[in-house]
């Protein structure tokens, strides 16, 4: 004799349409529960891992970014290191300008000043690193920055060599021997107490500065380039992070409004159909008290 229970055909299509229901209901608590709409590749595969793909160039783009604001620090660094250096030239012209006219003792002295802020001029260089790269002491240090792991868009900058000795002298010395050369002496080609009062030594020293000055301008105008350019791509990196960003979410995440017009609804049809199916199986007792 078998066991299994026949259901009228009423009951049967209510109860079929009730677990309809309740398995929409689900998926749409689901949808609320979660914020997604496709949280695996279950739900859709092709829209999950389009998102997935566009989520991972994204954050590839993240970690590029990052390296693009630490390329501006370093280049600003360099930037301001060259603009201090600039100014400490402009003193060192002043010091050349008033020793046109002074006494062998104030000549001494303004050498032994001259001197000082050449050695600081270096030092300055020689401290302006930013994470250990310093672009404007050696020309042997570069900044090189990747901007997509999709493609071999690069940017390499060179460094430049503004030390007192490079730019002005021409000579290879540093501010650590200074102790043993002077850098005065090396650019008048004498000891200042020992030049007479022929004021043109001092002019094309003076002169020398100058051109100091405009080559670490020309360079610093390179570097500030550099920084321009960086900053655009850093801008254009953000807004692109965001539109990929954006279409993963289009692609996966549920529309709040839509899902709690969908719960209310379902839940409406869900109790419907309780009330249906309880009026068919109250129309099939009521065939069966015939028979009693």
């Amino acid at each position: 004799m078998s066991s299994d229970i026949v259901l009228g055909t009423a009951t049967r299509q209510n109860l079929l349409a009730l677990q309809g229901i309740n398995q929409n209901l689900d998926t749409t608590q689901g949808h609320l529960a979660t914020g997604l709409k496709v949280a695996s590749a279950l739900d859709d595969a092709v829209k999950f891992f389009q998102a997935q793909s566009l989520t991972d160039r994204a954050n590839d783009l993240s970690l590029r970014k990052d390296t693009i604001d630490q390329g501006i620090s370093s280049l600003t660094t360099a930037v301001n290191a060259s603009q201090s250096a600039v100014s400490i030239l402009q003193q060192l012209q002043g010091i050349l300008s008033s020793a046109k006219t002074q006494t062998d003792a104030q000549r001494k002295s303004a050498a032994t000043q001259f001197d000082t802020l050449a050695g600081q001029l270096n030092s300055l260089l020689n401290d302006a690193s930013y994470q250990g790269l310093n672009l404007v002491n050696t020309t042997a240090s570069s900044l090189s920055i990747q901007f997509s792991n999709l493609t071999k868009s690069t940017l390499k900058i060179n460094g430049f060599n503004l030390q007192f000795s490079k730019v002005v002298t021409g000579t290879a010395r540093s501010a650590g021997t200074l102790s043993k050369a002077s850098h005065g002496a090396t650019l008048l080609g004498s000891k200042w107490s020992k030049i007479s009062n022929k004021t043109s030594i001092f002019d094309k020293a003076f002169q020398l500065l100058q051109n100091a000055i405009a080559t670490i301008q020309a360079d610093a105008a390179s570097i500030g380039g550099n920084v321009t350019f960086l900053q655009s791509r850093l801008d254009f990196t953000s807004q692109y992070i965001v539109t990929l960003q954006g279409g993963a979410s289009k692609l996966t995440v549920a529309d709040v409004n839509q899902e709690s017009t969908n719960l209310v609804t379902l839940q409406t049809r869900q109790s419907l159909a309780i009330q249906s199916l309880s009026i068919a199986t109250q129309s099939e007792q009521s065939v069966l008290r015939l028979f009693r």
